[in-house]
């Protein structure tokens, strides 16, 4: 298990083209993708389960805890990212909820 951020002050700020706005890289790839939105109501669980495929859980908004095999919590909240590798262990849940973007790729 890996642990990363996307907040703002993480990102890159982009003018060209008269933009303006900041930019946190995700993710790069050229394998097969399946990204999904998870919704966490109040006590969600996404069970202890091992990770098929490599999987990004990117926390947009609320709080909750990861963990791996092991049985330590880690609390994570928006703008985290958390890398679980292929067939690692791992559960994901939350007391008062949360919305994340899951994204599963080779």
């Amino acid at each position: 298990m890996e642990f990363y951020t996307f907040n703002k002050e993480s990102g890159k700020k982009i003018s060209q083209f008269n933009s303006d706005f900041i930019i946190s890289r995700i993710i790069e790839t050229t394998k097969e993708t399946n990204i999904g939105c998870m919704h966490l109501n109040q006590n969600g669980i996404v069970g202890y389960h091992q990770a098929v495929v490599p999987q990004l859980l990117l926390i947009l908004n609320g709080e909750g805890y990861v963990r791996n095999e092991k049985e330590e919590y880690f609390k994570v909240s928006t703008g985290d990212a958390v890398f679980w590798e292929k067939d690692e262990w791992h559960e994901t849940k939350t007391d008062e909820g949360l919305t994340a973007i899951v994204i599963q790729s080779k």
